[in-house]
């Protein structure tokens, strides 16, 4: 969907549910994969920008979450630099940094937050779906935010055992998905660990360079970077 406001165009799409819809074969595949091979996890880890990436992945079994059915541990790994999740406010907000579309009540740093020039990690939306929020809200899965030299770190690790280079976003689950089999390690506890692995790094190479380079640094916003944002959220009074 795009949008044309003031000379502005701005293409939306991971935020808004239907896009989660169509996603959720991602979830619905890699579903029907494992209990192919008798296998099923016990934790479940996704990228979150705008949400069509994590939604897509946990759909199906998030469902079976909801009815009771399976306790799986569900984990949204968004970045330092872009927490929406982690250090957002659960509150009606536009969808679009033109302010043109309707408003959505989603976890969001304010349609106007803009993050680092410094980030590269890509995931910069500033809200997230009102679906995963609401999700989030209601305690059906947690989030975690990760820096993004430890994300191209991870990244590197990955495509040196695996052989994929990995797109920047997918790091973001890569990398929280290397430490929860680094905790089952140490504590002898045996898992099953899925992530969503979408895309691969090669439109990012000036991002791995940086990285290699070692002049790629980590962006944290404070509370004072975070208020213009906040200040921002359209006055809508709850019910």
């Amino acid at each position: 969907m795009a949008v044309t406001h003031e000379g502005y165009r701005y293409v939306l799409g991971s935020v808004l549910n239907q896009v989660l819809l169509h996603q959720s074969v991602v979830g619905l595949e890699s579903k029907i994969a494992m209990e192919k091979y008798g296998v099923k996890p016990d934790v479940i880890i996704g990228c979150a920008g705008g949400g069509s990436n994590l939604g897509g992945l946990i759909s199906p079994f998030m469902g079976e979450k909801i009815r009771g059915e399976e306790n799986y541990q569900i984990i949204a790994v968004e970045p330092a630099s872009c927490p929406s999740f982690t250090r957002g406010k659960f509150a009606y907000d536009f969808c679009d940094t033109g302010m043109v579309c309707p408003l959505a009540k989603m976890y969001t740093l304010g349609c106007g937050f803009i993050p680092s020039p410094n980030h590269a990690g890509g995931l910069r939306y500033h809200g997230m779906s009102p679906i995963l929020s609401q999700l989030y809200a209601d305690g059906y899965m947690e989030a975690r935010s990760v820096g993004q030299t430890e994300v191209f770190q991870a990244a590197e690790q990955f495509a040196r055992i695996e052989g994929i280079l990995p797109a920047p976003e997918s790091s973001h689950a890569i990398k929280v998905a290397i430490d929860e089999a680094l905790k089952c390690k140490e504590t002898g506890e045996a898992k099953t660990i899925l992530f969503g692995l979408t895309g691969t790094g090669y439109f990012d190479m000036v991002a791995y360079e940086q990285f290699h380079n070692g002049t790629m640094t980590d962006v944290i916003p404070t509370d004072e970077d975070l208020a213009p944002g906040f200040a921002g959220l359209p006055n809508v009074p709850e019910r």
